[in-house]
């Protein structure tokens, strides 16, 4: 019997890694349960039989991949009273978050239509709760423009455009701090 648990076990864990794997390479609004079937050499029905439906199969393998690839933490950042120091810290950590899963995050931020409502709540809500830690210490109440500006250094794309330009995470988020900074004067 612990034979068996431990083989169905198995199974899932593989068929969980093929849907991480296939996020990670052709995004997950291409992702198909046949594609996952075969990339965890197991039978569609199989991938069923752990998973009723895609969203079910969505929701282990985001488990899975933030449990391996945790975002940076906010609440870490709260040391640094100053807002500029902030901000920097906290772009920095976020910046060299997405250069080591930058494949991941291309394709999970250009499929987020595509994906179940609770993912990209996910990580709208992420998103969000940095916004939040990096505006406290702002003077209040703090403008719309730094408002939007802290927003567009978070976003993905803004790390993309500054990356593509050769900006190490360091350099990124440095550059994206005076900006943001000079706003807030």
């Amino acid at each position: 019997m612990g034979k068996r648990l431990d083989d169905v076990e198995e199974t899932r864990r593989r068929i969980v890694e093929a849907a991480v794997e296939l996020h990670g390479t052709v995004g997950p609004s291409h992702t198909t349960i046949s594609g996952v079937a075969d990339k965890a050499d197991v039978q569609r029905s199989t991938v069923y039989r752990h998973f009723p439906d895609e969203e079910a199969l969505f929701g282990a393998c985001t488990s899975h991949w933030f449990a391996r690839h945790p975002w940076p933490r906010p609440d870490d950042w709260r040391v640094e009273t100053d807002g500029a120091h902030r901000l920097e810290r906290g772009l920095g950590e976020l910046y060299r978050y997405y250069d080591e899963n930058h494949q991941m995050m291309f394709n999970s931020f250009r499929d987020i239509e595509d994906m179940p409502a609770f993912v990209g709540e996910s990580l709208r809500a992420q998103l969000e709760n940095m916004h939040v830690a990096l505006m406290e210490p702002w003077a209040r109440p703090a403008g719309e423009r730094l408002q939007i500006a802290v927003r567009h250094a978070l976003d993905f794309r803004t790390w993309m455009s500054l990356a593509s330009n050769g900006l190490t995470p360091g350099r990124a988020s440095g550059l994206m701090t005076a900006m943001v900074a000079g706003l807030a004067d």
